[in-house]
């Protein structure tokens, strides 16, 4: 025995061709049945073949599917970072333009509080003015 695995087929068949028989039609009829169940059991094993290839390829091709899936949705990502990047630094230039803004106005308020001091002053001094070219013109 090859590897010590045999087919017991193939033992019987070598017993009856042992055996010294002179009519071998049962060892050809056997030899035809045994090469009939090879025939099927390769056509069996063909279509399993055929099956696991064409599964094979049925993987393969969804498996490309979804690697362009995940690449879009990769890039999908990389765009939304790039935007909300974007989108962050024009919300710190806008809070700067507001804080500046902010500062501006703080500026213009003081000096709006500062002129109308100074207005405030200029008319009452101009009132006392008036008062005094009153006094003045009624002592004339």
């Amino acid at each position: 025995a090859a590897a010590g695995r045999t087919d017991p087929r193939l033992d019987l068949v070598m017993l009856a061709l042992k055996g010294h028989s002179k009519n071998f039609d049962k060892v050809l009829k056997m030899i035809d049945d045994m090469i009939s169940l090879l025939g099927r059991e390769q056509t069996d094993d063909d279509d399993k073949k055929a099956y696991c290839e064409g599964a094979l390829d049925q993987t393969e091709d969804e498996k490309k599917v979804l690697e362009r899936q995940i690449e879009d949705h990769e890039k999908s990502m990389a765009d939304a970072k790039e935007g909300i990047a974007t989108l962050t630094e024009e919300l710190a230039a806008l809070a700067a333009g507001i804080a500046s803004l902010d500062k501006a106005v703080a500026e213009a308020t003081e000096t709006r509080k500062e002129e109308n001091a100074e207005f405030k002053e200029t008319m009452a001094a101009n009132k006392a003015a008036k008062e005094l070219l009153g006094v003045a013109k009624n002592r004339l």
